[in-house]
């Protein structure tokens, strides 16, 4: 009646539906020196638990300093002073900046000889003729793909 006992308890093991009290009654019963001869196979797996159950660590682990984390704060807040200068630096650079073309704008696109007026017009215009020209003929390749897909997938 134990060994039927024990081979469903094993089998609930195996599936991982067993209790603690379960474990403990394996881990007894395979301990112990009458154990079934077709659960023999079994026996070195608990026995290493129960070994490795009982082994101490020896390895000493390395706890910070107070003193370390005083040196990383002196070192984080050194860098964090250092990124703020740097941010208020480049805000009043950039807004210098900013300023003095402002003027310059307010110039743009006024002209006193009309001559000149009419050359930066044309100008401007043959650029976006240019521009223009380059879209349409990109358009054109567009169509001549849709009139080969047309003949190809007739619709």
């Amino acid at each position: 009646m134990e060994l039927d006992r024990i081979e469903y308890i094993l089998e609930k093991y195996f599936q991982g539906e067993t209790t603690i009290a379960e474990e403990k009654e394996l881990k007894d019963y395979f301990s112990s020196p009458n154990v079934a001869q077709h659960l023999e196979q079994y026996q070195p797996m608990f026995g290493y638990f129960s070994q490795v159950k009982q082994q101490k660590s020896t390895q000493e682990i390395p706890l910070p300093r107070p003193r370390d984390k005083k040196r990383n704060v002196a070192w984080l807040s050194i860098a964090a002073s250092a990124v703020v200068l740097l941010g208020i630096g480049t805000y009043f650079f950039a807004s210098q900046e900013n300023t003095a073309p402002a003027v310059a704008q307010s110039e743009l696109g006024t002209y006193d000889n009309p001559e000149e007026a009419l050359k930066a017009t044309q100008k401007a215009l043959a650029l976006l003729s240019n521009n223009v020209n380059i879209g349409i003929g990109s358009v054109q390749y567009i169509n001549e793909y849709e009139q080969s897909k047309n003949k190809i997938f007739k619709q």
